[in-house]
Formats: structure tokens, C-alpha cells, sequence
């Protein structure tokens, strides 16, 4: 453990652990150089000698820090300190989309709906980079108190086109949203993030997840046998288009699936259309068990007693083929592992007694080019001859910012140095935002360093959905330096709910209530005899609850038990007059 006030790399100052995890432990620290607060995720120091896991580990900055967008958390620096592998990250305030629904419960269709959207944006971002996540679930999602969600944890993501696959076979990642081929030992895809996607979606909407088990490997099972539940099951007025989403992404065969995660993001934006209102459930194409055997006809004893003989003849030609397969086996394998010695004999020859000086990389930082370069040379260093450039606050235009590896580390003699050159401050180019939702816009826009203001538009008639910018501030094409601010009209079609019950509201005050802010209202009816009838007991969403308009709400009103009658003091009127005030009351 790194302990509070600790210097990592001379620059970034330990405040609090925030996090562990199996693989590493992540602390909030402060950037001593840019004065600003950063996550560090470091390496446990048992595994910090594992050559695998530091591969991986290494692995997850290089994935992660090609990939650039609003949703996704940004990595800033990575390096090895006194033995400690850290990565630095975007430091993201906010809760993990798990804790929100162990406090909330199932989310409203436009808030799943608005993650869903961000969620898979992020993820199609990272296809497009050739990186697989392959461990999509609600504890690696960050919310923020603006809606905004963060994909973190790129930690066991995985290039496509990478040829070093330690873990093709490893069950990564937790099993409840474990996609049926990496639970059945084979390696992930993007079709892999998809079912992991339609998971998250499934428990978002219930609350609940889709398979449950005493262990990991119930569940796994599960996961590869067992259909998804349907969610109308579990939640009323769900859209089948909506259903037909976390059907299609769960699919067990990968055939059924979205061939893309853009194709699902596009499928989930559309499922509220007015055009699909009526669709029909999705037909798998392809067989979801194409890998189980057909059924077989069981033969008549008389068929085997005459082909007994034949049998023992063809089993004994298999073994016997069995055997000289596995001897022609055992021959290659100890060629390969002979082989594999003998360079290492040579290899221990050729270095034996040669170690060489270990050199600690100087500082060049706010140096010229040529002047860096003068100086790691002297040291016995050399430079490749492309740099990267950065754009900078603090550093002037074409000084160094920092070296990679950073200065301060030992290395041998001739290792090569790449210095990283500051642009300057450029200016952010300021797009057309309007009709986009502000919480997307906001996440980029903080990310280049602008300072964003929102201003607050109530929004009655539901001509405009909620979140979605209206006016902005600063003309298109205008160009912004860090710093700088926008503002935003943004529409707000939200709505809070009350505590009708601690606030005793009647059952017509609470539907004018509902009419004023298009509220879908349900009633349910609790038998007692403790309490007057029509008394509201319970409410389907917490008072504080904020959802957007045009969502449900189901009351509980009390009723008081119904006293039986004798048949003849029961008369069809009063039968149809109880009918219809019951009706009444329903309505």
C-alpha cells in the first residue's frame, strides 16, 4: 500500500485510497505540476514481480490511452517508480453505477435509456481503436451527479490485432455478465462486450440480475444454457422494441447478436419511435445451441450383437492411432523445448559477464529540442528522432515537457529517449451544440479545459426531451482556449416526486398532480382494517426521486376489507353500482 502524503514520480502527491482491486489499488492524488487532482492506479506489489501481470498491466495504458472520448475515463501519464507500476487517470467524482442501483432499484426507461446511449457510444469508440473492454459491468461505470457516465478499468481490455493473448482461455472479469463463449473457455470479441452490455441493460431496467447461483460456476452455466428472462416479466409497460434490444444483445449463439456495438447504440436511439410502437418480438436467425449433437436413433439388441465384432475391430484401429498421434506429438514438443534450451545456452554465452551500467534518465524538462537532446546523449542515451507533441499550459511552445520513459529512471546505456514537445495553448474549435444532450457535450468540452455554465429552460408541452441543449453562448466556429466559458440553455423536462405519503395527499390531488406534469399514474388497493379507505400507504418511487417527464408512478391506497352478504340482500344494482365506483377510483 502507498501510504498518505507518498510521492509518486516526484509529482503525484497521495491523498486517499479511493479503491482495490485484485489486480491493483487506486488512490486520489493531486498533480503537483498541473495542479489538478488525478486518479493512480499502482500495481500490488506482490504481483509487481509477476512478469505477466506487469505485461498486462503495461498493456492496459498502452490500450487505454488511444482511445479519446466523453464517456470514457482519460489516462494522462504512465510509468514505474521505486518498483511501483502506476498508470494516471482522469480523476472522475461521482458513484459507480452499481451503488446506484443498490440504492435506487430499477431505473426509469429515459434514464437507462440516456446511460445506454453514452455506454454504448464509449464502447463503439473503443471497437473502432481495436480494443475489446471484456469486462463491461456496473462496478466499472461512473456517474456523475450530472448524469455523465465513465467507462473505467480498461485493465484487461485487449488489442484485436494483438498477437501476445495471455488469457485467451482465463475466465476474466465477473461471471454474472460473462458472455456464454468466454464462460465456455473460449476467447472474447466485440460481440462479447455486446452480451455484457445487454446484461447491465437487463439490471438497470429490473434492479435485478438475469442469472443467479450458489457459485460462479452455476451461473456460468447458466449463462451458457438458460434464456434471458423477459423483462415485461419483471417490470410493467416495458416497449417490446425495448425488450427486443437486451434480447438481440444476449443472445447465446453470437450470430444473433448486433454485429456491432453502432448497431445497437442506433437500435436503442430509435426503440421510442412512434414507428416501432407495435413491433413484434426479434426470431433468433441461427440456432442459439448449434454445437449440440443431433438425436440419435438407439439401435436393437439384435443390431448389437451382429456389429459387436466390427466395433472392437474399429476401436482397437482408433487407439492404435490414438497412440502414434501422441508419439509423433511428444517428438515435436521435445524438438521445440531442445531448441528452445539451446538458444537459451547461447543466449547466457553471448551476455554472460556482461551487465551493463545502469543510467538514471536526467531531467530536460522546459528545455529546447536541441538542448534535451545534447544532454541525454551525454549521458549515453540516444533520441529517437520523432517526437510527441503536446499542447500545454505551463511549457512554452516547442520546449520539452517530459521524456518517456520519464526522467529519473535507471536504464541501460543507448536505451532510446522520447521527448515530449509542447505545442503551446491552441484553441478548441466550438461546434453547432444545439439539439445535442448537454451531458455529452459538457464531459468533452470540461475535458479540453473549458469551463461550462448551463441555465435551466422549463420545457411543458414535451416538444423537447430532456437534457438537450437549446441556445448556446458562443457562436459555431468561434475558437476557445482553456479556461474560457460557454453557456447553455438547456431544456428541463424533469420532474421531482413528493412524499405523498409522510405529506397525507389525497388519491385526486395526486392524479391533478400527475396531469400537471404528465405523469402515467397506476393505483394498487392494500386491505386494512387499521386505517380509513383511500389512504395512500406506499409510492413505486422515493420522494426526491428526479425523472424525466412523461415517466409512471403507481400509488398504494388503502381499502377496507369487503363484508360478505347473504345472496338475497346482494341486488344487481348494487353489484353494478359497486362496479363502476370501483372503476371510478381506478381511473
Amino acid at each position: 500500500m502507498i501510504a498518505k502524503g507518498q510521492k509518486i514520480n516526484d509529482r503525484y502527491q497521495i491523498i486517499r485510497t479511493i479503491g482495490e482491486g485484485g489486480m491493483a489499488n487506486v488512490y486520489l492524488a493531486y498533480d503537483t505540476i498541473l495542479n489538478r487532482e488525478v486518479a493512480v492506479k499502482v500495481l500490488r506489489g506482490d504481483l509487481a514481480n509477476d512478469e505477466k501481470f506487469v505485461r498486462r498491466f503495461q498493456r492496459e495504458a498502452i490500450s487505454a490511452s488511444s482511445l479519446s472520448h466523453p464517456n470514457i475515463v482519460e489516462m494522462y501519464d504512465v510509468g514505474e517508480d521505486d518498483g511501483n507500476y502506476y498508470i494516471v487517470m482522469e480523476y472522475v467524482e461521482g458513484k459507480t453505477l452499481k451503488s446506484l442501483i443498490k440504492k435506487r432499484g430499477a431505473l426509469t426507461l429515459p434514464e437507462v435509456i440516456d446511460i445506454m446511449l453514452q455506454l454504448t457510444s464509449a464502447v463503439t469508440c473503443a471497437h473502432d481503436s481495436y480494443i475489446i473492454h471484456r469486462d463491461i459491468k456496473p462496478q466499472n461505470v461512473l456517474i456523475k451527479e450530472d448524469g455523465t457516465v465513465k467507462i473505467t478499468d480498461f485493465g484487461i481490455a485487449m488489442a484485436l490485432n494483438s498477437t501476445e493473448l495471455t488469457q485467451t482461455n482465463s475466465v476474466m472479469g465477473s461471471v454474472h455478465y460473462l458472455p456464454p463463449e468466454q464462460a465456455n473457455g473460449n476467447g472474447a470479441t466485440i460481440k462479447s462486450d455486446i452480451y455484457s452490455l445487454g446484461i447491465l441493460m437487463f439490471e438497470l431496467l429490473t434492479g435485478k440480475l438475469p442469472f443467479k447461483g450458489e457459485n460462479a460456476v452455476e451461473i456460468a452455466i447458466k449463462q451458457m444454457k438458460e434464456q434471458i428472462p423477459r423483462v415485461s416479466s419483471i417490470v410493467e409497460n416495458i416497449p417490446q422494441s425495448i425488450e427486443n434490444v437486451i434480447y438481440k444483445a444476449c443472445a447465446k449463439n453470437p450470430k444473433n447478436r448486433y454485429d456491432s456495438v453502432a448497431e445497437m447504440h442506433n437500435d436503442i436511439k430509435t426503440a421510442l419511435d412512434e414507428e416501432r410502437q407495435n413491433e413484434h418480438r426479434v426470431i433468433y436467425e441461427y440456432s442459439e445451441h448449434e454445437d449440440l449433437e443431433e438425436t440419435k436413433v438407439l439401435p436393437t439388441i439384435k443390431d448389437v450383437d451382429n456389429n459387436k465384432a466390427e466395433q472392437n475391430k474399429k476401436e482397437d484401429s482408433t487407439e492404435k492411432k490414438k497412440n502414434k498421434k501422441l508419439n509423433k506429438i511428444l517428438i515435436i514438443l521435445g524438438s521445440v523445448i531442445g531448441g528452445f534450451l539451446l538458444i537459451l545456452s547461447v543466449c547466457a554465452l553471448l551476455f554472460a559477464g556482461k551487465t551493463e551500467k545502469e543510467i538514471k534518465i536526467p531531467d530536460v524538462a522546459g528545455l529546447s529540442i536541441v538542448d534535451a537532446e545534447a544532454k541525454l546523449k551525454a549521458e549515453g542515451l540516444e533520441v529517437n528522432v520523432e517526437y510527441k507533441e503536446e499542447t500545454s499550459t505551463t511549457v512554452d511552445k516547442d520546449l520539452v515537457i517530459r521524456t518517456s520513459p520519464q526522467s529519473g529512471r535507471s536504464v541501460t546505456k543507448y536505451t532510446k529517449i522520447t521527448l515530449v514537445v509542447s505545442t503551446g495553448e491552441t484553441g478548441i474549435k466550438i461546434e453547432n451544440y444545439v439539439g445535442q444532450l448537454y451531458s455529452q457535450v459538457e464531459g468533452k468540452l470540461k475535458a479540453d479545459g473549458i469551463k461550462v455554465e448551463m441555465e435551466l429552460k422549463e420545457i411543458t408541452d414535451g416538444s423537447v426531451e430532456n437534457n438537450v441543449i437549446l441556445e448556446q453562448s458562443v457562436l459555431s466556429g468561434t475558437e476557445l482556449k482553456k479556461g474560457d466559458t460557454i453557456k447553455f440553455v438547456v431544456a428541463d423536462s424533469s420532474v421531482e416526486y413528493p412524499d405523498f405519503v409522510e405529506e397525507q395527499w389525497s388519491y385526486d390531488q395526486i392524479k391533478q398532480w400527475c396531469d400537471d406534469n404528465n405523469i402515467t399514474l397506476s393505483v394498487k388497493y392494500k386491505e386494512t382494517a387499521d386505517s380509513p379507505e383511500g389512504i395512500v400507504v406506499a409510492q413505486s418511487r422515493t420522494a426526491g426521486t428526479v425523472v424525466a417527464k412523461y415517466a409512471s408512478l403507481t400509488i398504494t391506497l388503502t381499502k377496507l376489507p369487503e363484508i360478505p352478504e347473504t345472496p338475497q340482500e346482494i341486488l344487481p344494482s348494487d353489484k353494478q353500482t359497486d362496479t363502476e365506483t370501483n372503476e371510478e377510483v381506478s381511473q
